[in-house]
This record gives structure tokens, C-alpha cells and sequence, in this order.
């Protein structure tokens, strides 16, 4: 059995994941450290997981566990991996945005890949270090990729997303109280998220001389989780040539679909799936992408990684259903 170590075991993604690994046939919880929350039970914070998990959060590591998972929020992994020192033969996955730049990838001695298995599925059989990607940055590179493998994106890509109340983690603001969300509905950082970063970096993995710009509106839903990201940009073909292309591309993508009808978030949220709709309009190629932002866009597409690194069936502990009524 594969012996798990999780860092930041109080908020959503941690929450989750243990939910995947305490069903996953191949893996055991050894630890989840959270220093806010040691001694407690674990199912007094994740309250889905009474009768599930008799264990408590620890304020203290097994340095040998074979795969640590970082849940902390953005910029903390760093300085917990400065702090702490784990076996040569641990391998990490940081669920935090820390090393999933070119720029940030090695921290010392190790080299990070960036774990987008629709992308990277080779480079990530062989890591011992993966920066799970974004959960915005998942669904809209999942909608656009086989368009840059293809050097279609030869003009400006537009993407309106909105995602569900759980990412902005557990933490209160206010924006996500329940009666400022309730019936609201709001854009944040528009053309400035943080996830453009990556989803450029990837786009120019396949399409190098990508010189257009992503113009990305990131929206706050009044529902807990998902997100359903609508793209659209230039593209000659027909949306069968469009269909092809993004057909061929997912091949062997375990959990990516192109659907031939209109799409809904019920279809994937509680399961680790993209799906993907294909619509032309006068000239416009409209890409509807829709994940559920805690699995594949965080805990979900981490395990899926984990079963990449050690060499499992990619589905591993993942075969779910979609909560669709």
C-alpha cells in the first residue's frame, strides 16, 4: 500500500482527497497535518467522513511517507518544504500555485512538473515532483490545447468561467458568506487571474509561436462547486473538423469527453471528469468546458496524478458518480 502524508488536512481540497484515498485500493492515510487542528478528530472538521476515518489530525510528520500532498494555500508550500525534510524517495504533489511556472519548477534539487495528464501524462509517469495545475487553468486549457497542438490559435481567445463558492476555500470574506452569495452573481479579477500564467505556458508548449492574448473573465456562482467556462475564438473548419481534432487529441484521456450536447454542471460535479462541447458560429469556434473544481480541478486530477507516479491504473479510486439528482 502506498503510504500517504497530507499537509493542510482542514479545508476543502484536503477534505476531499482523503475522501478519494480512505476508497482508493492501492493507498492508506498515514498522516494529515494541520497544526490549527491536531488532536481533533478528522471527522469533526470533515463531518462526510463520520463512521469513515478513525483518525486524527497531527501537528507532526512521517518523514518516509512514499507520497506527500501539499493542501496549502497559495505560496505556503515553499516555506513548509524550508521547514521540513522529507525521505529522498517521497514523492510530492502541491496542490498550491508554488512551482507550476518554468520560473518556479526547482526547489532545491527538485524539479517540478507540471502535472496536466492530458498534456504531460509521460513527463508525470516519471516525476517524483508534480505541481497540480489550477482548477480555472484545468477546464480552460482542457477547451483549448487541441486547438494550439494544432497552431489554430492564430487570434485572441475569450473565456467567461464561473465557479462554484468552494473555490475560495474554507476561509470567511466577504464575498463568501452565504447571504452575500445567495441569488449574486459577480466577476473578480477580470483579464488579471492568476492561472493566465500557466494556461500560457501550456498553450506555448504546443504552439510556440502563440502571440495572441487568453481574455479571461473569472465569475464568483451562487452554487458550492464546479466550474463551467465558455471560450470562443477565430476558427476556419467546420465543428466537425473541430470535432476530429478534439476527438483525436482525447484519445486516451481517461476522464476528458467531448460531448455532442449541450452541456450542465450536474454531469461532472462529484466525479473527476472534463467534458467538452463543440459549437460553431459565424466563423467563432465556441468551447464549453465544464469540471468540478475540487477533483479535477484540485483533490481528484492529484490522485490521478499520484496513480501516474507509482505506475496504477490511471482511474484508480476514481471511478465516481456525478451527483445529478
Amino acid at each position: 500500500m502506498i503510504q500517504v502524508g497530507i499537509i493542510g488536512g482542514a479545508g476543502y481540497t484536503a477534505g476531499e482527497l482523503i475522501r478519494l484515498l480512505i476508497n482508493h485500493p492501492e493507498a492508506q492515510i498515514d498522516f494529515v497535518f494541520s497544526t490549527s487542528n491536531a488532536g481533533n478528530q478528522i471527522s469533526k472538521v470533515h463531518q462526510d467522513l463520520v463512521g469513515s476515518l478513525d483518525l486524527k489530525f497531527t501537528d507532526t510528520v512521517n518523514p518516509n511517507v512514499d507520497v506527500l500532498f501539499l493542501c496549502l494555500g497559495h505560496g505556503n508550500s515553499v516555506k513548509f518544504l524550508e521547514a521540513n525534510t522529507f525521505s529522498k524517495n517521497t514523492k510530492i504533489i502541491d496542490l498550491g500555485n508554488d512551482f507550476r511556472l518554468e520560473a518556479d519548477k526547482v526547489f532545491e534539487g527538485k524539479t517540478f512538473v507540471y502535472g496536466l495528464p492530458e498534456l504531460n501524462k509521460e513527463a508525470t509517469k516519471k516525476a517524483n515532483y508534480i505541481a497540480n495545475p489550477g482548477c480555472f487553468a484545468t477546464a480552460i486549457q482542457l477547451a483549448i490545447l487541441p486547438l494550439a497542438e494544432a497552431n489554430f490559435l492564430n487570434q485572441d481567445v475569450h473565456v467567461n468561467a464561473v465557479t462554484g463558492a468552494t473555490g475560495a476555500g474554507t476561509s470567511l470574506s466577504a464575498t463568501t458568506h452565504y447571504t452575500w452569495r445567495d441569488n449574486n452573481f459577480s466577476y473578480y479579477k477580470p483579464f488579471t487571474h492568476q492561472h493566465l500564467g500557466e494556461i500560457n505556458q501550456s498553450v506555448k508548449q504546443l504552439q510556440n509561436g502563440f502571440s495572441s492574448e487568453i481574455l479571461f473573465m473569472p465569475n464568483r456562482g451562487n452554487f458550492s462547486r464546479g466550474i463551467f467556462a465558455t471560450v470562443y475564438t477565430d476558427y476556419e473548419g467546420s465543428v466537425e473538423d473541430a470535432k476530429a481534432l478534439y476527438n483525436a487529441f482525447y484519445k486516451d484521456a481517461e476522464f476528458t469527453f467531448v460531448s455532442d450536447d449541450f452541456l450542465h454542471l450536474k454531469q461532472v460535479v462529484n466525479t473527476n471528469k472534463c467534458l467538452i462541447h463543440l459549437h460553431k458560429h459565424n466563423g467563432k469556434l465556441l468551447i464549453t468546458s465544464i469540471i468540478d473544481n475540487l477533483l479535477k480541478g484540485a483533490s481528484g486530477q492529484a490522485v490521478q496524478n499520484m496513480n501516474l507516479m507509482f505506475g496504477l491504473e490511471e482511474t484508480a479510486g476514481l471511478g465516481l458518480k456525478a451527483t445529478y439528482f
